[in-house]
């Protein structure tokens, strides 16, 4: 075997198992969701192993559901307003950090502890907190703050996106932080002495340089948001009065609770090519962004 052969067999026997990972734990879940999606998917299926055929009859029940367009429209809310604060106070937070003072890395790297928790300690926790006789309810009772806004319908969403805000921001201080570190110096110098202000510098030299970085963790962060269901499923399960639905709940109540495989399937389908189509859009700008 040429020494060519045997580098390729090498890159190959890397390859294969992560490969093969990608194919059992993602592309097979992946194309048996779609096949529910059209056959009728019950209990009773698990054991006899018949599902009949149904074609679009369970997309067309969910969407004559009217919980999946309030669904949608708050999975859509949540995503618009967490990823754009987080975005915004993430920067903001990366860039003081990159301002070396005492404890500065302290500070940073402690900001990783709600990141780093399990998501469902996390959600529990905030529930707690957030019960009308919990400890953050109890400090807000003297400014005339009464009951749990989990439990009041015009509140509820609120509450949950900033929850979800405090949750992300840890992954935009860390991405966005090392980001900084590649500003060039001599840039921000020259610009300084050309007179140029912090804003000035920060909107023609800082923010240029990290767009990439801004670009990948802004998409990431909204397919991760997209697919929200831990955080409403523990905090109010959905409530109160469908408040707090999301495509991943509704997904969830139809597969897990009352047993329509099929139709959460089809909502699992409906999530996934909006998620889809937010990946094709990163890729098509981030395309024309390489080109230029």
């Amino acid at each position: 075997m040429t020494t060519a052969r045997r580098e390729r067999l090498g890159y190959l026997l890397f390859v294969v198992p992560a490969f093969l990972y990608i194919v059992f734990f993602f592309g097979y879940p992946l194309v048996k969701n779609v096949w529910m999606g059209f056959v009728d998917f019950r209990t009773s299926t698990f054991i006899n192993g018949h599902a009949p055929w149904v074609g679009v009859a369970n997309y067309a029940e969910v969407l004559s559901d009217p919980v999946v367009p309030l669904a949608t429209w708050n999975t859509i809310v949540i995503t618009v307003a967490t990823v754009v604060a987080q975005l915004v106070i993430g920067l903001a937070l990366a860039t003081f950090f990159a301002k070396r003072f005492a404890g500065s890395r302290f500070y940073s790297s402690s900001m990783l502890l709600p990141w780093l928790l399990p998501l469902v300690t996390t959600a529990a926790v905030w529930r707690w907190l957030l019960q009308e006789r919990g400890p953050l309810m109890t400090l807000l009772a003297p400014l005339g703050v009464t009951g749990s806004p989990l439990a009041d319908p015009d509140v509820a969403l609120i509450a949950m996106i900033i929850v979800n805000i405090w949750l992300g921001i840890p992954f935009y201080v860390i991405i966005l932080g090392a980001a900084l570190q590649g500003v060039p110096l001599d840039q921000l110098e020259a610009a300084q002495l050309d007179g140029a202000g912090r804003f000035g510098r920060f909107w023609h030299i800082v923010l240029p340089s990290i767009r990439p970085q801004v670009l990948v963790a802004a998409t990431l962060s909204v397919i991760y948001t997209l697919k929200i269901l831990e955080l409403p499923l523990i905090l109010t399960g959905g409530g109160p009065a469908n408040a707090t639905q999301t495509l991943g709940t509704v997904a969830y109540t139809l597969s897990f609770k009352q047993f329509e495989f099929g139709q959460g399937a089809a909502v699992g389908n409906l999530l996934m090519l909006i998620t889809l189509v937010v990946a094709i859009v990163y890729v098509y700008f981030g395309a024309r962004k390489e080109e230029r």
